[in-house]
């Protein structure tokens, strides 16, 4: 059967409207309460003049507000565009503008960030809070409060909703560049949402866990959406903290957490105690979990990871299966899927070669339909028939794919390919390092030298990094520049945007080792 975004909420309301699906803010929500919330802003949307297809905007916390109107928007069929909370300035700008939203709503504390925008489409803002003093919205722009538009009347005969339909613009992070919008129908959302429950193997018994934005591809389809379909429960937390994360899964009971980027290894440097094994979790879902830690990772937490390959225009691709798994690699191809990696020519790579990432749906209805306002980006994207991630991978005989980096993270030195992932692994391992990215800035003989830029738990110990990589990677793979820095620049998903990072390029306090061992500190 082919399900929308609303018919899920109807669904689970009908099934019990009593059962708290959400734990957020401090607060329980039912399946009930959401659903009287959506249906509520479905009415106020429609008073407005606010017609299928048009766009809507959210900007807000992780609260409950936002998913009840995420709903009521996906009720109205409207088009969701979800704005990152730190988005400010030409940004900010950019998507309001560029995706056309008439709606715009969001916390009280954003407001003063749409002082000087030119956002001509934009009609109404809607407020969650008190109305910060002496801010006001754009010329001709009306105000209304978010408590108002959930006291609203539902629509008695709100529009008819098709799983073809568009759900929602998802903006992409932007590691390599400008945010394009990702345009995903109801189907592509409940396609992941499903492949998820699947491969988790989720049931109504199940108490989900994500620190993860509600305006991110992993919070709204992999947790609150897959929470929605089984039954289950979910915990939604405004922020990741490690030194409570353990007791926040015993606290609540949960069972399985979505991670990705570093939160693993930010986990693994965390001391030894009686809480890694004093927890329900039985399993973890996510991606980049680092090939060196992956065993010691279950062994010690007591956790099965469910390492994947997805991307928001795409959903899961690749995946480890509880029976079907290799630790090191992001699995094989899943069931919605073909996958591939190719050369530069678009032809399929050998076995064990090192290529782009590709595939393609098996079924309609599962991808993103294109980029919103970018049909040039689209073809470019879908070309040969082929999605093209723009990520480097290889696959082995059996069919498991190895992730490498992202084709603009590959670094070229001295006529070598280098891959930043393997770097990464290696620097990562060192104790007190929390995290690292590494990258390519340009040399003085041409090509690149390899630089890495490191979060360090405590002093930082340069000579003793620089001597564990040159144990553990080839001599043209231990970096050359070395930089200190209280956090790397992250998107949404915690992935680094590494294109941040190589426009700084190499600053002062970069300690540059030279051509050789015991170089310059650079100026």
């Amino acid at each position: 059967m082919e399900l929308t975004l609303p018919a899920v909420l109807d669904a689970a309301a009908e099934r019990d409207a009593g059962h708290a699906v959400l734990h957020c803010d401090g607060r329980d929500v039912t399946a009930g309460e959401l659903h009287a919330s959506s249906a509520a802003v479905t009415g106020a949307l429609r008073a407005w003049g606010i017609a299928p297809g048009d766009r809507a905007a959210i900007m807000m916390a992780n609260v409950p507000e936002f998913v009840g109107t995420w709903f009521g928007i996906a009720r109205a069929g409207v088009i969701e565009v979800p704005v990152h909370g730190a988005y400010r300035g030409p940004l900010l700008e950019h998507i309001l503008a560029e995706s056309g939203a008439r709606v715009l709503f969001c916390d009280a504390g954003f407001l003063e960030r749409l002082d000087g925008l030119a956002l001509p489409a934009l009609e109404r803002v809607v407020v969650r809070g008190e109305m910060p003093a002496g801010v006001a919205p754009p010329p001709g722009v009306l105000v209304s409060g978010l408590a108002e538009a959930l006291a609203a009347p539902p629509d008695p005969a709100p529009p008819r909703v098709a799983p073809g339909d568009v759900s929602c613009i998802l903006y992409t992070s932007g590691t390599t560049g400008p945010a394009k919008g990702v345009v995903l129908p109801h189907s592509a959302n409940l396609a992941l949402a499903r492949a998820n429950v699947a491969l988790m193997e989720y049931t109504a018994q199940d108490v989900l866990y994500t620190a993860f934005p509600l305006f991110h591809v992993n919070a709204k389809f992999t947790s609150v959406t897959s929470a929605l379909l089984t039954g289950a429960r979910l915990i939604l937390d405004d922020r990741f903290s490690a030194s409570r994360f353990w007791a926040t899964m015993a606290e609540h009971g949960v069972t399985s957490f979505n991670y990705m980027g570093s939160l693993l290894t930010i986990l693994a440097k965390q001391p030894p105690g009686p809480g890694d094994r004093a927890h329900a979790v039985t399993r973890a879902y996510g991606g980049a979990c680092p090939a060196a830690l992956w065993e010691d990772f279950e062994a010690r937490f007591g956790v099965r990871l469910h390492e994947h390959y997805g991307m928001t225009e795409i959903g899961i691709a690749t995946q480890n299966t509880r029976t079907v798994r290799r630790p090191g690699s992001c699995g094989r191809a899943a069931p919605d899927y073909e996958v591939r990696v190719a050369d530069e020519d678009d032809d399929e790579a050998a076995i064990g070669e090192l290529g782009e990432l590709q595939v393609r749906p098996r079924r309609p209805g599962v991808m993103l339909r294109e980029y919103w306002a970018r049909p040039a980006a689209t073809i470019e994207a879908t070309r040969n028939l082929w999605f093209h991630t723009g990520d480097r991978a290889r696959m082995d005989a059996e069919g498991f794919f190895y992730y490498a980096d992202r084709l603009k993270d590959s670094i070229r030195r001295r006529g070598e390919n280098v891959s930043s992932y393997d770097v990464e692994s290696v620097v990562n391992a060192y104790a007190g390092v929390v995290e690292s990215a590494a990258y390519g800035v340009p040399s003085e003989l041409g090509e690149d030298d390899v630089m890495v830029a490191v979060v360090w738990s405590s002093e930082p110990d340069v000579a003793g990094l620089v001597e564990h990589c040159a144990a553990r990677l080839a001599d043209f793979a231990v970096p050359r520049y070395l930089r200190a820095v209280d956090e790397l620049p992250k998107t949404a998903s915690q992935r680094v945007q590494k294109f941040r990072l190589r426009e700084e390029g190499v600053v002062a306090g970069t300690v540059d080792r030279g051509e050789r061992a015991g170089g310059r500190r650079a100026r």
